[in-house]
Formats: C-alpha cells, sequence, structure tokens
C-alpha cells in the first residue's frame, strides 16, 4: 500500500534556519553523514547567497515522532546547543552547514582544498568586487586563513592583512561570520565610516553593498519541505534515498542505528562484534566465504526470523527490517548468530570454500535464520542436510535468487522448516518447485559471474575432482592453501586452431577447477600432447592419468584422443546428471529441437564409454 507522507512547502528566511541551528532547534538525524563541503564550494554557495540565487530546497522532518525514535546531533560547528529539536535536516545538510559556519561562527571554518588538504579559513566579502559588474562574485568571495593573513613566497611576504577591525576597514574586507549579529554589523558599518573620516565615496559604496549584498544575504528566503512527525521510518528512508542522489545513498542499517541510539546502544561497534562471528574470523578454518555477509543482510535475517515467530505474516521487506524492535534485536541475535555458523558449516558441506565461489550471498539469509530455527541437534540430522542441499542447490541452479527477494526468503523459512520439522514434502516447496534447468544453459554458462556457473564448479568439486598434476582432492584445506582455478580442458589456444565453435569450447562444459602446476603444463597443446608432459613430470602411469581425469566427469577416451565433439557432448551429459540428481529434477529438453541444434545431437542417450 501506498503511504501518504502529505509534506508542507514554505519559504523561510536563512536567517531564521539559522537561529533555529543556532539555538539547536534544527539538528541533524544520527544517520547523517558528516559534513564534507571544500573550500571552493564554500566559496561558490555564498556567491550564489550574495547574489539571491536559488540553491534547491531544504527538506526536514519534525521531531517527535514516538514511533521513529531517531537520534539526533547538532549541526558541525555549533556549541552549547540546549533545546531538543524541532526539526531534524533530511536535505541540504551541506548547503546549511556550509552557510552556518562561514556567516555565525567565529572560530574558522575547518574544510579542505579540492585536492583534500585540511585548512581553516575565514571568510571576507570584498567590498568593491561586490560592486564591480565585470567581476566574478566567486572572486569577491576571499578565503583567509585562520591568522587572517595572506601570504605568498612561502610564507615571507605578507599579501593580505586583516588581523585587526581597522585593516578590515582600509582594504574594505566585510567579515561574512558577523553578517546575521545585526548588532556587530552595525558596529561594523560604523567603524567603517569612521575610518574612512565619513568620505562620500566610502558613504555611497557601503550604502550600496549594504541594499545590493548585506539586505540580499539577511532577507534570502529558501523553500523548505517539511515532513510531518506522523511520517514512517520507511517512508523517510525512501525520502532520503530519493533526494540524496548526489551522495552515498543511505541504508537501511543506519536508519536502524539511529533509531536504537535512542536505547544508548551502538548498532555499528555491535555489528563488528557479530561481523567478527558470522565471518568465522578467529574459527581453525578461516576462509572468507562469509565476507559477503554485511549488516543490512544481518538484519534482514534477524528480522525473518523474528517475523516467522510472529502471529502476522512472514515477511522481511525493507519496512519489517525498519520496524524491528530493540528487544526483538537483543532476543534474537544469539540464535542468528548460531544460525550463521551452522550455514558456514553447510557451505563447507557443498564444497563452497571461497566467496569468489559463492553462487548468491543473498541465500545466506534465509539459510541462517532457517538453520536458527531448526537449531543445532536438527541441523546435524542426515536428513535435514539433504532437504537443506536439495533447496540450495535447486535456488542456485534454477537462478532464483538474482532480482528482489524479500518474498522468497519468507517462502524459504516456511517451506524448508516445515519440510524438516513436519516432513512435508520439499517438491512443494515454493524454490524448489519453481527451479529449473535447461539444457542449453550449459552453453551460454561463460563466465564465473553468474551463480549457476559458480554453482556447477562446486558440484564438480563435490565430485571429488582431483589435480591432474598433484592428484589430490580439492578440498577445503586444498582450495585455500593452493587456491585452484577455473581452466580450459582443452586449451583455449587450442581449440581457435582447430576452429572449434567458441560458444563450445569457451563454455563452462570445457572447464574444471586444476593447480596451477597443471594450468602451466596444459599451455596451449592439444590433451594427447600435454598429458604426456604430466605423466612424466608427476611420475605416473596412464591409469593414474585416467583415473584423475576421469574425476573430472571427462570420458578419457575421447579426451586422450583429442576428440573434441564426443568429449563434449559426453561432459554436457554427466553434469547434467549431476545436476538432476542435485535438483531431484528431471532436465526436460535434453531432446529439444534447440539443444540438437546446439549439440549436434539428443542428451537423452546414455553416456559413451
Amino acid at each position: 500500500m501506498a503511504i501518504n507522507i502529505a509534506p508542507k512547502s514554505s519559504d523561510t528566511e536563512l536567517n531564521e534556519l539559522i537561529r533555529d541551528i543556532t539555538s539547536g532547534k534544527t539538528q541533524l538525524p544520527e544517520f547523517q553523514r558528516s559534513w564534507t563541503w571544500d573550500d571552493g564550494r564554500i566559496r561558490g554557495i555564498l556567491a550564489s547567497l550574495s547574489q539571491g540565487y536559488p540553491m534547491g530546497a531544504i527538506m526536514r522532518l519534525e521531531y517527535g515522532n514516538t514511533e521513529v525514535k531517531f537520534k539526533y546531533r547538532p549541526i558541525e560547528g555549533v556549541k552549547n546547543a540546549t533545546e531538543t529539536p524541532d526539526h531534524l535536516v533530511l536535505d541540504g545538510q551541506q548547503r546549511l552547514t556550509s552557510m552556518y559556519r562561514a556567516t555565525c561562527s567565529k572560530d574558522p571554518v575547518e574544510t579542505k582544498t579540492e585536492k583534500g588538504k585540511k585548512i581553516k579559513r575565514f571568510y571576507y566579502l570584498d567590498i568593491k568586487k561586490c560592486l564591480n559588474d565585470n567581476e566574478d562574485r566567486y572572486d569577491a568571495i576571499i578565503p583567509v586563513p585562520e591568522d587572517r593573513r595572506i601570504k605568498k613566497n612561502f610564507n615571507r611576504e605578507i599579501v593580505l592583512d586583516l588581523t585587526t577591525r581597522e585593516l578590515e576597514y582600509e582594504h574594505e574586507m566585510f567579515p561574512i561570520n558577523i553578517i546575521f549579529d545585526s548588532s556587530a554589523r552595525e558596529d561594523w558599518a560604523d567603524g567603517y565610516k569612521e575610518y574612512h573620516e565619513y568620505g562620500k565615496e566610502f558613504l555611497e559604496r557601503y550604502k550600496t553593498f549594504r541594499t545590493n549584498v548585506i539586505e540580499v544575504i539577511t532577507g534570502y528566503k529558501l523553500p523548505v519541505i517539511t515532513l510531518g512527525r506522523e511520517t514512517p521510518r520507511e517512508a523517510v528512508c525512501k525520502v532520503f534515498e530519493n533526494v540524496n542522489t548526489g551522495g552515498v545513498a543511505l541504508t537501511v542499517f543506519e536508519l536502524v542505528t539511529a533509531t536504537f541510539a535512542t536505547y544508548e546502544f551502538d548498532l555499528r561497534k555491535d555489528w563488528e562484534e557479530c561481523r567478527s562471528i558470522i565471518w568465522g574470523v578467529n574459527d581453525p578454518l578461516n576462509t572468507d566465504v562469509m565476507h559477503g555477509v554485511d549488516e543490512t543482510a544481518f538484519l534482514t535475517a534477524i528480522t525473518l526470523y523474528t517475523n516467522y515467530f510472529a502471529k502476522t505474516m512472514t515477511t522481511c521487506k525493507k519496512k519489517d527490517v525498519l520496524a524491528l524492535s530493540f528487544d526483538s534485536y537483543k532476543a534474537n541475535k544469539p540464535a542468528l548468530l548460531e544460525g550463521y555458523k551452522m550455514a558456514r558449516k553447510f557451505l563447507f558441506s557443498q564444497y563452497v570454500f571461497r566467496m569468489r565461489d559463492l553462487p548468491y550471498t543473498t541465500q545466506l539469509i534465509p539459510l541462517a535464520a532457517i538453520c536458527a530455527v531448526i537449531g543445532k541437534s536438527t541441523f546435524n540430522l542426515p536428513r535435514t542436510q539433504n532437504i537443506l542441499a536439495r533447496w540450495f542447490w535447486c535456488g542456485i541452479l534454477g537462478e532464483m535468487y538474482g532480482g528482489a527477494n524479500e518474498t522468497r526468503y519468507a517462502n524459504d523459512i516456511e517451506d524448508v522448516v516445515d519440510s524438516i520439522t513436519n516432513e512435508q514434502s520439499l517438491d512443494k516447496s515454493r524454490t524448489v518447485n519453481g527451479a529449473y534447468f535447461s539444457a542449453t544453459r550449459l552453453v551460454s554458462l561463460q563466465t564465473r559471474n553468474s551463480a549457476a556457473y559458480k554453482g556447477i564448479m562446486a558440484l564438480v568439486y563435490r565430485e571429488s575432482c582431483r589435480d591432474f598434476m598433484k592428484g589430490t582432492t580439492m578440498d577445503i584445506v586444498k582450495s585455500m592453501d593452493e587456491s585452484p582455478d577455473i581452466h580450459h580442458i582443452f586449451p583455449e589456444a587450442y581449440c581457435k586452431k582447430q576452429n572449434y565453435q567458441k560458444e563450445q569450447w569457451n563454455s563452462i562444459i570445457n572447464k574444471t577447477p586444476l593447480l596451477p602446476e597443471s594450468n602451466r603444463q596444459i599451455g596451449g597443446d592439444a590433451p594427447s600432447k600435454y598429458c604426456q608432459k604430466i605423466m612424466k613430470d608427476a611420475q605416473i602411469d596412464e591409469a593414474q592419468l585416467k583415473s584423475r581425469v576421469e574425476s573430472h566427469l571427462i570420458n578419457y577416451h575421447a579426451f586422450i584422443n583429442d576428440d573434441f565433439k564426443t568429449y563434449f557432448v559426453d561432459r554436457a551429459k554427466a553434469i547434467m546428471t549431476v545436476i538432476e540428481e542435485t535438483m531431484g529434477k528431471v532436465i526436460s529438453d535434453k531432446g529439444s529441437e534447440q539443444t540438437i541444434k546446439i549439440y549436434g545431437v539428443s542428451l537423452e542417450d546414455q553416456r559413451s564409454n
């Protein structure tokens, strides 16, 4: 259902906004990132402000919604803000902070150059340049170091000295940081006139400057869009993402962090501790397989687990994560951490050892939540492992987790837990039921980017494939220690010389995991040739070589005789047999016209001997 947030819009004097910032009536939600503008952008906005140019709307949220308890903080540079805020700035922080610090702070503005060097600056209006139509207003905004001296020649020569009011009067440099202080502004004007002995030229110049510049700034109005205090967190998040296209998009995690901060709880720090557990940092087998689990995924998994046990519908969409209560987070976090530990163990059992080999990081959300629900003793049962494995591989080989997945996560936890605990047939699982693998898909898997590609390589690992040279099985230790990679079986250079179709020789059917030593032996030679080098250097006979090659689902006879066509068709059949066994489903198009067109034959017959 769409949410009508009915924002109010009005033109508001900058002077009023500045007063509210100073008092603390206007502050920032904790999730807002720090002020980042450099010296050039500050001068740019001051130039626009002094000419009355529009600079876009400010968006703010009324503070006080009991359901949206965002922690808040003052705008940078504000000191001794004592009031509870009336409004929190959602969009316009950079502009408001730049204007506040330049026009109100008695301290130098701590900013940076375009190259990122930290500097401190006071800003002045050059009165003569401001009134000269041939001068760009940007050049009339004069940034001065914190000692109020502009120097050159390695700081040996002072170009402009503004260390006293008299020197400001002399050089006709108006300090911008008094412009909203009417008393200080009038004192400066009186001193300026007196210093120049009330000369007509100076009186007229200041009068014109006051009318054309000062009053433009002090009377400046900005369009301000105000969201009512009844606006839900989901809408705040969406609004912030939409208006913050120029920066880094706000995450759900940052909004929840701001909400939990009202309980004096640091969610970022807590996540760092949880992350170490999820990633298995201190475990004996320390791999990066879980490193794709980020803070938002973790909150989504907790929300999924929480809502599974709630009386309402199981759901974990963004609005549900934003609605996650602090009490639910604290109560359910331990179970989810155990769920992630079990999920990591399960990945290893499926021969997924590294993050780059993990088909879907997103699938870990329902996997961890499912494990958390069933608990460790049920998880360890062989029947449970079989159910999880079939669901896991159907999701991967059916390529089910590529888009928006929140509804699928909810289906998964309901269906898979039901299958495990109530002996409900997994065929009724919406993910398993919807999974489909086509015989023609094998040929289209050309790069390691797709989930199905990674999944099939893991299945080859799971078949206990052995390296051609070393004969070692690709278990977790070997995988992490020696880093096998995916290589062509019939080498690329050889296939090109033979004018084989790239669609075939570059597909996953012609690829397998091997250690670097084997890949070096393969080079660009035909299998019959590089196998001779392998047997010689590895000091093995042909029977041993044949055993190693066949462990990769390869027809050794076709392979050793460089019979690419027979080898290609036979390995496709072998891979599909493993896929069918893993998914518990028959691949239905092995004899289709499209399959015959691609492979040259039907794949329904038995593998060659």
